[in-house]
């Protein structure tokens, strides 16, 4: 059996290991070299065991596994179209959703230069959507969700924070915070602005007349989907919100984690530079839901519902563009 001189490289394996022999190198300890300041060590690599791990997620720890469920989405596009006056098409699309979170197993340390390192923990994920009537692919975002411990440079208790990318060409680092609520009742959840408005200026309250005809489901419009996908009505064109209320209605909620992220005023959406010619999106707002329910006959499930609105800024307005979702932990 051929062997091998001690190698040069301090990551290589060790010193006389004998060659073609897999069972006999399995039992070598792993050499692990300088890297970072890090000290060498021998000895196997460690990672903390799982349960370490999902006390460290704090609010993200219900997260991993594969969620499924229906959702909706309204976006106003731009139409470079002569005939359309209005320079957008409204797009309607009921949505079959699934995200699939894993633990990242490791803490990621974070290093200070005006306060000691911090350690922080998380999950990716992988968000897949496509049209629930045509099963056209609509969405694919890969990310990660971050829980972060308090510090003192900047001074901040504990926060989160979801890294999102998107195939159209935009990055968007938003940030937040967590917030726990045990359930006597079923939550309030607010309606959502689907009006565009003027860019920079404020949110239009709820009530608002929106000016554009596609947005009105009593009047035709070539410029909205067509046939409008059944269930959505004139309410939840409005206020997108309305299917989660409507998705609620009978459950039972033990309790809500929510996780609340914002671009501004920290964070940021960063885009390819087509879309900040044509369709600027400057900012990304969500609320993500992780609801305990106990359902009929008593059984006990994870629900998770989010809303979100992603800004297009084009023609001199800001449109939102709205989605919301109803998920299930399946596995």
């Amino acid at each position: 059996m051929t062997t091998v001189d001690a190698p040069t490289d301090p990551l290589s394996h060790p010193a006389h290991v004998p060659l073609g022999d897999p069972t006999t190198a399995l039992l070598q300890p792993a050499q692990i070299g300088p890297l970072h300041g890090v000290p060498r060590q021998s000895g196997y690599r460690a990672v903390p065991r799982q349960r370490t791990v999902s006390d460290e997620l704090g609010p993200l720890q219900d997260l991993p596994g594969i969620w499924e469920g229906p959702g909706f989405s309204l976006i106003a596009r731009p139409d470079f179209d002569a005939d359309n006056p209005d320079g957008f098409f409204l797009q309607l699309n009921l949505l079959r959703e699934t995200i699939e979170f894993t633990s990242i197993g490791s803490p990621v340390f974070n290093r200070g230069s005006l306060q000691s390192d911090i350690a922080m923990f998380g999950v990716t994920y992988l968000h897949r959507v496509t049209d629930a009537i045509t099963g056209e692919a609509l969405h694919i975002e890969p990310g990660l969700w971050l829980t972060i411990p308090p510090t003192t440079q900047p001074e901040s208790g504990p926060s989160i924070a979801r890294l999102a990318t998107v195939p159209h060409g935009n990055a968007a680092c938003a940030f937040g915070h967590a917030e726990d609520e045990e359930m006597p009742g079923l939550p309030t959840i607010p309606p959502v602005n689907t009006v565009p408005f003027p860019v920079g200026s404020p949110v239009p309250p709820p009530g608002t007349i929106n000016p554009f005809a596609a947005y009105d489901l009593g009047q035709e419009s070539p410029f909205r989907t067509s046939p409008v996908p059944p269930n959505i009505t004139q309410a939840v064109l409005d206020d997108p919100n309305t299917l989660l209320r409507a998705a609620l209605r009978g459950l039972q909620i033990q309790h809500i984690t929510r996780l609340i992220t914002n671009t501004p005023p920290t964070g940021g959406v960063a885009n390819i530079p087509f879309i900040t010619a044509n369709a600027d999106n400057p900012t990304l707002n969500s609320v993500f839901a992780i609801q305990s329910i106990v359902g009929p006959g008593g059984r006990e499930y994870q629900q998770l519902q989010y809303a979100q609105t992603a800004l297009l800024n084009f023609r001199g307005l800001s449109w939102p563009h709205v989605t919301v979702g109803t998920l299930v932990k399946a596995f």
